[in-house]
């Protein structure tokens, strides 16, 4: 069985393949490539669960990055458990055709308690007293200090929040995705899986926040290039097949519609105060949108509005 590394570099569409990346350019002109109709909704849960199972989100369930739930009047984002995922994964059909097939997942998402033989994700701790420390969850859980020991802890602020993809005191705009870059080759080193999922997102970042057309995305471009450059050479020396995808792409919009805004206008939404601060109370409201990026979904909780 050939064993194969899948590097996902997020919000790589074919038009920035170009000057700014010229490991990306060389390896387009080498290797076959085609286009993909994106997920729909085009955003990361959905995207890699249609890749990582080959069904749609109608029989995968994943709708969304997060989605309400009813029963606890609440919005839930980014939540890790594969149990959420309703279809079975890649990795679980090959195990049953190849005893021997083995995976790692190196910040894929629904990265906990999947079938997956070596997970690494971004997960905070939360001890009793209300603390809250950033750190990744790793299965097994040796993997944890054994990584940490080889690279370092893990740039959290430069993967998630405001600094996401920004020079911080943890390290250059790229720390984070260099880091999950260095955990991919550990895991080969010790474990040479036969199929690593390796998620990279420095490219994302400044496309969400500054635009596709900002000048500041040539440098992100140039530090993804030389990213995914280190991973072909390091694959290609041990024997791994590399197959490079993205989940979607972005393109400028100019017309936000802003759906809670017109649901607070139409006294559809409650509002709460809390430390100063105006909060939606969703459970109380007759309407309100889980926006996400390219969709949002609407919930009525007040049948009366619907006409």
């Amino acid at each position: 069985m050939n064993r194969i590394a899948v590097l996902n570099v997020v919000g790589l569409s074919d038009r920035h393949i170009g000057p700014h990346t010229p490991r990306l350019s060389a390896l387009r002109q080498r290797w076959n490539h085609a286009s993909i109709d994106p997920a729909i909704p085009a955003v990361t849960c959905t995207a890699q669960s249609d890749y990582l199972t080959g069904r749609r989100p109608s029989e995968h369930g994943i709708v969304a990055n997060g989605w309400y739930d009813r029963s606890l009047s609440e919005v839930h984002f980014w939540k890790q458990s594969n149990h959420l995922v309703q279809a079975p994964k890649i990795w679980d059909e090959l195990k049953a055709r190849d005893p021997r097939f083995t995976c790692a997942k190196m910040f894929w998402w629904y990265n906990m308690y999947s079938g997956a033989d070596w997970s690494v994700t971004p997960r905070p701790m939360y001890p009793a007293d209300g603390r809250k420390f950033f750190d990744v969850y790793t299965w097994p859980y040796d993997l944890r200090p054994a990584l940490k020991q080889a690279l370092g802890d893990f740039p959290f602020a430069t993967f998630w929040g405001p600094a996401a993809g920004v020079k911080s005191p943890q390290g250059s705009p790229d720390a984070a995705t260099r880091w999950i870059a260095g955990s991919a080759k550990w895991i080969e080193e010790k474990h040479s899986p036969t199929l690593n999922l390796i998620y990279l997102p420095h490219l994302d970042y400044n496309l969400q926040r500054l635009g596709p057309q900002h000048p500041a995305v040539a440098d992100d471009l140039r530090r993804i290039d030389a990213i995914v450059g280190d991973l072909l050479d390091f694959f290609a020396a041990r024997g791994v097949r590399p197959i490079l995808l993205s989940e979607y792409g972005i393109t400028p919009v100019s017309r936000p519609v802003h759906l809670n805004r017109i649901f607070r206008e139409r006294g559809w939404i409650t509002i709460k105060e809390e430390l100063g601060l105006e909060l939606p109370d969703i459970g109380n409201s007759k309407a309100f949108a889980v926006a996400d990026h390219q969709v949002a979904h609407i919930v009525v909780n007040d049948p009366s509005i619907e006409d």
